[in-house]
């Protein structure tokens, strides 16, 4: 059901016919790295984040980047919380391993696109559901998600 609303999202820019459904899980980033026959770094997993004010971020990063405590603080001026399972579905009406920033349309919801995605030209973030990905590039990710901003709140494997 997930995904048939990214889809409707994507149609409004006849992009539809770019979201892919896998008959095995993207859940996880090794799973869609598999599913779409890419390197994990080049799936872009969006982390939400609970806020003080109530509201939620979510961030959009490459699949190998893992968020840096003390650079996220530095961005949002407090501490980053994960959001719990039920909550990210709460917040964005998508479950964890589909959580994707389509069709995201309320007030008390930022998204942002983590720098760690500015090593590729194309990513691959989820479409709704747990079996699902489009190609975008980085243009397309930030306009079709309605990114706030390009920020830099990860850190990158050694």
């Amino acid at each position: 059901m997930s995904v048939e609303r990214v889809k409707k999202y994507f149609a409004q820019f006849g992009m539809e016919d770019r979201v892919m459904e896998f008959d095995v899980s993207s859940a996880t980033v090794d799973l869609a790295a598999q599913a779409v026959g890419v390197e994990g770094a080049r799936i872009c997993k969006t982390i939400s984040f609970k806020r003080k004010d109530g509201g939620c971020n979510l961030i959009q990063m490459a699949g190998d980047a893992r968020v840096d405590n003390k650079k996220y603080k530095a961005v949002f001026g407090e501490k980053g919380t994960f959001l719990s399972h039920e909550e990210a579905l709460q917040f964005t009406g998508y479950a964890v391993g589909g959580v994707c920033a389509f069709d995201i349309d309320r007030d008390d919801i930022a998204i942002y696109c983590d720098d760690s995605m500015k090593r590729f030209e194309t990513v691959f973030p989820a479409c709704g559901s747990s079996n699902s990905a489009i190609e975008l590039t980085l243009d397309e990710i930030f306009k079709y998600s309605k990114a706030l901003k390009w920020i830099d709140v990860t850190k990158l494997p050694e």
